[in-house]
């Protein structure tokens, strides 16, 4: 690392890191630029992870700098409480054009964990509105991420996430998918499991479903390393959600925006949810935002009453804000220029082959795909659970890719401008770096 930096490390306490296993032996990016990342000491770095699934058209993309410039010289801030102004109107009406049909209504938030909360929040507001405010109770599923709220790490199904803090909301959870037995090494939706699904009819029937407000997912859970749900699994919650009055909600904050080869995984899997969370993807990563998307009728419920009243008593200092809503449109203008809402559709069935043809090494548990995201799961060093998983990040920087780790799982989501060539230099790297862990 260049000596430039190396009085600067103490002071800042990184999130989700061994701080000081990092500040050991930093790893520290200095630049960007398309599918590369530049380190300190000059060397480019291959993103095979979209920074962290969220720079899904590239790195430094002129068109979102410049919007973002433009508006920060001439709106730099703008309230969001009783005044706005015209970018989050006009940001909202261009992205549902693009939504699954009828998630019409846009709540901004900044970041995933945000829009997490403010989607149970709205839950609970409708419910209430429609006279069932007995309805304050979630189901999410084991092994989900949905960020680190204390809604999200109460619905959330990752156990190192809430160990520290407890659980703040009621909720219980449906058992993961992840199937070795029947599912292991499965190319894209898993065939086996879609009956994992009646799992929610019996948490159902142990807390009365008049007591559930709505069942939160992840179309594919991503932190948890790349876990597809199997075909028919998220049909199957959606027909018990309304033969019991729940409402759906879709985490989108990692595959929305085109990382399955549709805009959203609503539409991938043809499922419309009754709220869905998005962000990362949302400004390509140049500023942060997040976003509920909600009914139309989920809306109007909560907005009913008197005109001058306050309908929904949340939201945030920095909604909407202009910056995030110049780069937004910009960063949505691409996908659209590009076709990248459908690359990964293109190029999946060659990342699918690549990804898979690990599957001969020792160490490789199960690998796991879908669209351009994929989980290489590894068997753990004994008891020394992660360490593996570690190894692997550190020799693919030192090689020069950038990979995303989850305990001992390797997460692949490269920027949808991957070109095979690009894929092939990934593989090649994990496959030596793997061959080299003992």
């Amino acid at each position: 690392m260049s000596g430039e930096y190396e009085s600067s490390l103490s002071h800042y306490w990184m999130p989700f890191t061994a701080n000081r296993q990092f500040k050991a032996a930093p790893r520290l990016l200095v630049s960007a630029q398309g599918m590369y990342y530049k380190d300190a000491a000059g060397n480019d770095i291959l993103d095979a992870t979209s920074g962290l699934w969220c720079v899904n058209a590239g790195h430094c993309r002129k068109e979102i700098a410049q919007a973002i410039a433009q508006e920060a010289a001439r709106l730099d801030y703008a309230p969001s409480f009783q005044i706005s102004h015209p970018g989050p109107f006009e940001f909202a009406s261009e992205l549902v054009k693009h939504t699954p049909h009828g998630l019409d209504r846009v709540f901004f938030t900044n970041s995933g964990s945000e829009a997490v909360d403010t989607a149970l929040k709205i839950a609970l507001a409708y419910h209430r509105a429609r006279g069932e405010g007995h309805r304050t109770r979630f189901i999410g599923e084991e092994k989900a991420y949905h960020g680190v709220g204390f809604g999200g790490i109460s619905v959330g199904g990752i156990g190192k996430n809430r160990s520290q803090f407890g659980a703040w909301i009621p909720a219980d959870h449906l058992p993961t998918t992840l199937n070795y037995e029947h599912n292991a090494f499965s190319r894209g939706e898993p065939g086996w499991g879609a009956h994992l699904a009646d799992n929610l009819e019996s948490i159902l029937a142990l807390h009365d479903p008049s007591t559930i407000a709505g069942v939160i997912v992840e179309p594919v859970n991503g932190s948890a390393g790349v876990i597809v749900h199997p075909k028919g699994y998220l049909r199957r919650l959606r027909e018990i959600c309304d033969r019991h009055g729940l409402l759906l909600i879709f985490d989108e904050v990692i595959t929305g925006f085109g990382r399955l080869g549709a805009p959203f995984a609503g539409q991938f899997f043809n499922v419309t949810p009754d709220l869905m969370t998005c962000a990362k993807a949302i400004t390509n990563a140049a500023v942060p935002m997040g976003a509920v998307f909600a009914k139309t009728s989920i809306y109007e419920t909560i907005t009913s009453g008197p005109d001058h009243q306050i309908e929904f008593f949340h939201g945030y200092t920095f909604s909407g804000h202009p910056l995030a809503c110049a780069a937004g449109r910009a960063a949505l203008e691409i996908y659209l220029r590009e076709g990248l809402f459908h690359r990964a559709a293109e190029i999946g069935e060659y990342f699918e082959d690549a990804v898979h043809s690990l599957r001969d090494i020792s160490i490789v548990r199960d690998i796991r795909n879908l669209g351009l995201m994929a989980g290489i799961e590894l068997h753990p060093r004994g008891d020394e659970v992660g360490r593996r998983g570690y190894d692997a990040l550190v020799g693919c920087f030192e090689r020069g890719v950038l990979i995303r780790v989850t305990g001992d799982t390797i997460a692949l989501s490269p920027p949808l401008i991957v070109e095979k060539h690009h894929i092939d230099k990934i593989v090649d790297i994990v496959r030596q770096v793997l061959r080299d862990i003992k």
